[in-house]
């Protein structure tokens, strides 16, 4: 099984050159850790940032320079800030290529919640309905699996949803999947090591596998 940081440089091979990228809370911020050698790539942070670039190192940190997840980052040449009206400006004029999130749940419609767990206080829903309503194309970073070792990839979210039938890819700690446009997750790559039957057995919703399916090319 991958590691977070094994999820975020499988993500970041989905990236192509002269892309403008959003990267969500969690598991998004360590793809510009991976992004390609040779490939022109433009990060952008909802607090308002454009040319994000890789977290920095232990003793260079800027308290000033923030993600949307409030960690420390580095700016690239470039770069510049710019207030939540303009970032979401590019958001909502769909300006991003591709947005990359986190997930607490997908339904095998392309539904995804990620805000809200009932009974948990949460500031609110932040910017995610705007990128899920706004983004050309939507992948997501997230675990297989919760703690409890039950299915995240469900036939129906039970949490509250961000947003309806808009997600098309899905990278786990064992498996990339796409999202049918009928219904149902598609299994295209599965991590090193782990089996076809063992990532059926972890998926709640339809899916769709070949019997012989590529393993990640995480290099």
């Amino acid at each position: 099984m991958l590691d977070k940081n094994g999820i975020a440089r499988r993500i970041a091979k989905e990236i192509k050159d002269g892309y403008y990228v959003n990267l969500g809370i969690g598991i998004p911020t360590l793809v510009a850790n991976y992004i390609p050698a040779g490939i022109n790539v433009v990060l952008q942070s909802e607090n308002g940032l454009l040319g994000m670039g890789p977290f920095p190192f232990e003793g260079e940190e800027d308290a000033d320079l923030i993600n949307a997840g409030k960690q420390t980052i580095t700016t690239l040449p470039g770069s510049s800030t710019f207030d939540s009206a303009m970032s979401f400006g590019m958001i909502r004029s769909q300006k991003i290529d591709l947005t990359i999130l986190g997930a607490m749940e997908v339904s095998e419609r392309g539904d995804i919640a990620n805000w809200k767990i009932p009974g948990k206080m949460v500031k609110g829903m932040g910017g995610a309905m705007d990128l899920v309503a706004s983004a050309k194309n939507i992948i997501v970073a997230m675990q297989h699996m919760n703690k409890a070792g039950e299915s995240k990839l469900l036939t129906d979210c039970t949490l509250p949803l961000t947003g309806v039938r808009c997600i098309k890819k899905i990278v786990t700690e064992l498996a990339v999947l796409d999202v049918l446009p009928e219904g149902g997750f598609r299994l295209i790559e599965r991590a090193p090591g782990v089996s076809v039957d063992f990532i059926q057995q972890s998926t709640s919703g339809k899916l769709f596998a070949e019997v012989d399916v590529m393993e990640m090319d995480l290099n």
